[in-house]
């Protein structure tokens, strides 16, 4: 039978108990645009109010309503003069009214008003008021406040100058996590296309730094319009033309020779590892833009074209034999065009590229010694590629308006090598034939471990394994949204389709690897008796593979008084996952996600709010899984003997196999059964999340606030791999292996665990939902028929847990020359699993992890997060000296990350290694309170072997805009960690080797990051 669908009901939970509430007081709720912001307040009924923007021609009027309140969902971003007309024929002018994306701006006329033309709401020297029409966790930065403060020119460096986030562990990219989620749950979009890459959840469509206009960063709260998201979400808006014509052009600059190195890094023995002391890292991009109208009040286009370049040198590894010259290119460019096609309807096309180029010359050289003694090949990446979005807003009647969005976006993952001798190094394009290029070579043999000859070099440069040189994805978006005002109500619904298409695949460099060993029967190496064989590995998946993602979403934000905002609404999302024959192996239909909240008013002006909010958000498996865990793969072991070994790859003469061919996990190079994949209950990762807080605006330069945040995990997606429960089953239910003998227990040394092997019907692991019975389909007789085995939850292992709790106060304040904007956060994530992906080890399979592959691997596994990082302060904001010179600076101190420490499980019946929260020479503490697990190895809680050092950075700036350029030119100098603080930000957590010998007096603990040296970074700019 096909995976099951089934609809996720609503448990008794706080969280659903409060929606039922909610409904019955509120109907059904609301959050503001993804793409836009809002206008609304409150005037006489009868009154006409006149939103207009001169320099992009938009105008709309609104007539006031008998409730005296009006609404301008749907506002492009951007300064606007709101004027009402009254009845007796006299008016009244806000200027300079700032609308911002995701957000409302209140702008009130009271009916005493006598003056025509009154205080600007924003004006300079003020912060924005606080809205009050909005229960979200959001901070929003303009292109003039990221332009002002030193930091680097990245959506996620200005993500994480928000409460609540933190840095990602570097293993997997510059990624941020929201709320003690892992970096592969937040969500990513540009002018409301939606540029995540769901391959892994790992990456995002980047467009050209200059090109923002704006960021929003939604740490929290966000209403059912935001979806496949359990972190947090990036929002941006790009820079658009206006009726006054602008161009420009900025030059960036990070010289090396003024930046500082990284530390050297030596073993615990004081052996020296890894010399930095030549590494050597530039950065230079040009951007020239330009922007205005094409036909005034009507069309407008931006345009920007940037050329990046990135250079590294890395020498470091002194005893690896090869060290890298790497040298990125990046030619970006964006377009924005904006058609009023009348008054009421708009059309917008964003347009962008991100593709980057990296050549990498990997060269050899003498082993401890810092130089290039040869070159073995050149390693080719393209990452990147172009998106196109249309969008049209039409605004219907005062009180209805519709959007409709499609766009497109490809992203290749490309690589390929060519060594040398101009052997060119890739994926084959079959999941059946061969690879080119040079093997992968490991020699383990007693005599090169022990010195006694050279080790085997081969041929292989490009680290092991190789992607598709056609690797990449096209995301098909579709939504519609509306937005209905029906008396004190703001209804919002919509439906939301989204296709991801990924090609992907893996094979190791050369096709295969050799690895070289020794067999010693009497334990004593070099004694006459040792036997040299070789290990012949193949490994090989590749695969198109679709995610379809649908849904809808209805909100309601109902003005129960003119200070009391009631706010409510909910979500349905289906997901369906598809493997490389298009056939669904995990589908998911009603996905319930609701979400509540409130917004008071305290005083009646927006200068005090008090705000909370409860919701439910749910993440859909990544397309990665499909890869190999769904489709056709291949994993295959051979042992040889040989005569000799190939000088010039490495690989052995004469080779004469002494076993059969074992394929591992399954992977035969068949297409893997759909219905085996997946326990038929599986159901989508969800969250719940809690918030509570207020903000309070002291006066028109500053406001603060206090927010508290829970987060708990409820439902997690992982891989199970234990054979042993599905062994235990068919024996209870009377099966027999192939030979006709009864299955037996699996600590029996007779069991044929070669049936794993033996049919495609038996996958080795499966999807399921930690912590929920499984319900597999599975072949166990191999006589083509699916038996439905149901093993229980506590036999398969623990249930996933996270949770997040934090206290954030936050603080912003504006002067004439001064603004200031901060926060504190304290934050604890604990749990024992992260969430999707693996920091600890910097595993990327996302869904996939080995937490929960066996039972044992859990053990102890229960502490604090990678991502819990108790304090957090930042503080940034800029100065202006005078009208040519400006300082800026910003300003992060924050606790470290916990250190694990991971070591072999007894003698690791599991063949998992140095996986298990166990070492045998430290101590700790087991489940059961004693001390030592029952094999003598003491467990070592989770999080519970220190903590990396805290970390202080401070970087500064300086700008300088000349009067003799008339404003037109700018040069600044970016000064990042400016005392060169190179604090540890992560090190080996690994205490043993796969074989158990401990590695406490070589590698553990030692560092692998680093904080990021000083560099300076200079601009020159000249715009008008």
């Amino acid at each position: 039978m096909p995976a099951a669908r089934h609809a996720n009901h609503c448990k008794h939970t706080t969280l659903c108990l409060a929606l039922a509430i909610g409904l019955g007081i509120a109907g059904l709720a609301s959050a503001q645009s993804n793409a836009a912001g809002a206008i609304h307040g409150r005037a006489s009924q009868g009154d006409v109010v006149v939103i207009e923007n001169t320099a992009t021609g938009y105008r709309r009027e609104i007539t006031v309503g008998a409730d005296g309140g009006y609404r301008a969902p749907q506002t492009p971003s951007g300064n606007y003069t709101v004027t009402v007309r009254r009845a007796d024929g006299s008016t009244r002018v806000r200027e300079r009214v700032a609308v911002s994306v995701g957000t409302g701006t209140q702008v009130d006329f009271s009916a005493d008003d006598t003056t025509t033309l009154e205080a600007v709401t924003v004006r300079a020297g003020s912060i924005n008021p606080v809205d009050v029409s909005s229960v979200e966790s959001t901070t929003i930065l303009s292109a003039q406040q990221m332009a002002s403060i030193p930091v680097a020119r990245d959506a996620t460096s200005v993500a994480l100058l928000a409460p609540g986030t933190v840095r990602g562990d570097a293993a997997f990219g510059n990624l941020a996590s929201f709320g003690g989620s892992s970096v592969a749950e937040n969500a990513y979009y540009v002018n409301g296309f939606n540029i995540t890459n769901a391959f892994n959840n790992l990456a995002f469509a980047q467009i050209p730094f200059e090109a923002i206009a704006e960021q929003q960063v939604k740490t929290g709260g966000y209403g059912a319009e935001f979806g496949r998201s359990t972190g947090g979400v990036v929002n941006l808006i790009t820079r658009r033309g206006t009726n006054d014509f602008s161009a420009g052009g900025a030059l960036y600059w990070t010289p090396s020779s003024l930046s500082g190195k990284t530390p050297d890094i030596f073993l615990n023995n004081g052996d020296l590892l890894q010399d930095n002391s030549r590494d050597e890292a530039e950065q230079s991009s040009v951007a020239l833009w330009a922007g205005g109208a094409l036909v005034r009040d009507r069309l407008f286009a931006y345009g920007l074209v940037q050329f990046a370049r990135n250079h590294g040198d890395a020498w470091n590894d002194v005893n690896a034999g090869i060290n890298a010259n790497t040298r990125t290119r990046s030619p970006t460019w964006l377009l924005k065009m904006d058609w009023n096609l009348a008054q009421d309807h708009l059309l917008e096309l964003t347009s962008f590229s991100d593709v980057a180029r990296t050549t990498q010359v990997v060269h050899t050289n003498d082993e401890g010694v810092l130089n290039r003694t040869g070159v073995l090949g050149t390693v080719y990446t393209e990452q990147g590629g172009t998106s196109h979005a249309l969008k049209y807003t039409g605004y219907l009647s005062d009180s209805f308006t519709l959007s409709a969005l499609f766009g497109r976006g490809k992203f290749s993952r490309s690589i390929y090598g060519i060594s040398a001798n101009g052997t060119r190094q890739e994926w084959s394009g079959d999941i059946n034939a061969p690879d080119t290029g040079c093997p992968v070579i490991v020699d383990q043999r007693n005599s090169t471990l022990l010195g006694a000859t050279p080790s085997i070099r081969g041929c292989d440069f490009i680290g092991g394994t190789l992607g598709r040189p056609d690797a990449g994805d096209t995301r098909r978006q579709f939504r519609v949204d509306v937005d209905w005002q029906l008396g004190d109500h703001q209804l919002r619904f919509g439906y939301d389709a989204d296709r991801f298409t990924s090609v992907a695949g893996g094979a190791i460099e050369g096709g295969q690897v050799w690895n070289y060993a020794t067999i010693d029967p009497d334990g004593v190496p070099l004694n006459d008796d040792d036997l040299d064989f070789v290990v012949n590995v193949v490994f090989k998946n590749g695969a198109t593979v679709d995610v379809d993602q649908r849904a809808f979403y209805i909100e309601d934000r109902w003005q129960v008084t003119p200070n009391f905002l009631a706010y409510a609404g909910l979500r349905w999302d289906s997901f369906d996952n598809r493997n490389g024959n298009g056939e669904s192996y995990a589908s998911i239909d009603n996905q319930l996600g609701p979400r509540l909240g409130f917004a008071w008013d305290v005083k009646g002006d927006a200068s005090l709010k008090v705000f909370g909010n409860a919701g439910r958000y749910a993440l859909p498996l990544t397309a990665t899984v499909a890869i190999r865990g769904a489709s056709a793969s291949i994993f295959s072991q051979q042992l040889f003997f040989y005569d000799s070994v190939d000088p010039a790859t490495g690989a052995p003469v004469g080779a004469t196999p002494f076993t059969p061919i074992t394929y591992l996990n399954n992977e035969f190079g068949a297409q893997k059964d759909p219905r085996t994949i997946a326990s038929e209950n599986l159901q989508p990762m969800y969250q719940d999340e809690f918030i509570l807080g207020f903000q309070k605006q002291v006066d028109d330069h500053w406001s603060f606030g206090v927010r508290t945040v829970f987060r708990d995990l409820r439902r997690a997606i992982d891989d199970n791999c234990d054979e042993r429960a599905i062994y235990d089953w068919a024996i209870a239910n009377g099966f027999v292996d192939p030979d006709g003998d009864p299955f037996q227990s699996p600590a029996d040394s007779t069991v044929p665990k070669e049936i794993a092997f033996i049919n495609p019907g038996f996958t080795f692991c499966h999807l399921y939902n930690p912590g929920s019975d499984g319900v597999f389909n599975i072949d166990i007789d191999g006589n083509g028929t699916l038996e439905k085995v149901t093993i229980d939850a506590d036999t398969l292992g623990p249930k996933a847990k996270r949770t997040y709790a934090a206290a954030e106060f936050f603080f912003e304040g504006h002067w004439d020359k001064l603004f200031l904007q901060g926060s504190y956060t304290w934050a604890r994530s604990t749990g024992n699993t992260e969430g999707g992906i693996k920091s600890d080890i910097g595993q990327a399979d996302t869904g996939t992890t080995q937490d929960f592959d066996y039972r044992e691997l859990m053990l102890g596994a229960d502490g604090p997060l990678p991502n819990d990082r108790k304090h957090t302060l930042k503080v940034f904001g800029n100065y202006e000296l005078n009208d040519q010179w400006s300082i800026g600076g910003n300003l992060l101190v924050q606790s470290g990350r916990p250190i694990n420490c991971f070591g072999v499980y007894g003698n690791d019946p599991l063949h998992y290694g140095a996986s298990y929260f166990s070492c045998s020479d430290a101590p700790g503490t087991d489940a059961d309170g004693d001390g030592v697990l029952d094999n003598g190895t003491a467990l070592v809680p989770r999080g519970s072997a220190g903590r990396t050092p805290w970390q202080r950075q401070l970087d500064l700036n300086v700008a300088w805009k000349p009067a003799f350029a008339a404003g037109h030119l700018t040069l600044k100098l970016d000064v990042f960690n400016v005392f060169n603080s190179r604090t540890v930000t992560s090190v080996v957590e690994t205490a043993e080797t796969g074989q158990g010998s401990s590695l406490y007096d070589t590698v553990y603990k030692i560092p692998t990051g680093f904080q990021a040296p000083r560099a300076v970074r200079v601009m020159l700019q000249y715009a008008f």
